[in-house]
């Protein structure tokens, strides 16, 4: 059995890893802002060559392992928490805790919702469905994002989640410093506005795709 030391430093290793995906596949998705032609074939040629890329299928094994140990120490965490009484990951040290630390365990239930919901929508569908083909060959993994992205339900989903993404890494960057011995007072207030900074652009960056295919897309 883990202690709740391991676990802590699992759950920041594991959110480490996820904020790096996270980044790195907000800038791949920033082309879906491209013009409506451009973005159709580069959006699904970059979808190809990642499906085809052996190197970027061993790291997709670790995103889904990493998911799933995040998910599984995060409840176990907050069950052991609520048992004591005390709060998911609460190290105010005589401070009031923040909103977001003393819900972590709802923000981390909604984004795991999403995450299937994502996950049956496009990674499913592009995998083991029978999506069309574009002009080049490639699946037309764009048309299904426009699809998708055209149901007014889901945008609002998206939105709602992205939100409760931007709180969780608010509140996770902010642990995970602790947890590394990262949190020096000399710092302290550097790392809280980077993590704010990279927290909101990513959400933001993330909810305003769907709003701008909703409105643009044809």
């Amino acid at each position: 059995m883990l202690s709740t030391l391991s676990r802590k430093l699992l759950m920041c290793l594991t959110g480490l890893f996820l904020s790096f995906f996270l980044l790195i596949h907000f800038l791949g998705n920033l082309q879906l802002f491209l013009p409506a032609e451009q973005a159709h074939l580069q959006f699904n040629a970059y979808s190809h060559f990642l499906s085809g890329n052996i190197l970027i299928k061993m790291v997709s094994y670790v995103l889904y392992a990493s998911i799933i140990l995040h998910a599984m120490d995060g409840l176990i965490i907050t069950l052991k928490n609520k048992k004591s009484g005390g709060h998911y990951q609460s190290e105010n040290r005589g401070r009031a805790s923040t909103w977001q630390s003393r819900n972590m365990g709802i923000l981390g239930t909604v984004i795991l919702i999403f995450l299937v919901i994502h996950f049956q929508n496009f990674w499913y569908v592009y995998k083991f469905g029978n999506p069309p083909l574009d002009d080049n060959g490639n699946k037309d993994l764009y048309i299904l994002v426009v699809t998708v992205f055209k149901e007014w339900w889901y945008v609002i989903i998206y939105i709602l989640s992205m939100a409760a993404l931007c709180y969780h890494l608010i509140h996770g960057i902010h642990s995970a410093a602790r947890t590394l011995g990262l949190y020096h007072p000399k710092f302290v207030q550097w790392f809280k506005t980077a993590g704010i900074i990279y927290s909101l652009i990513i959400s933001i960056g993330f909810a305003l795709m769907p709003v701008y295919v909703f409105f643009t897309a044809k």
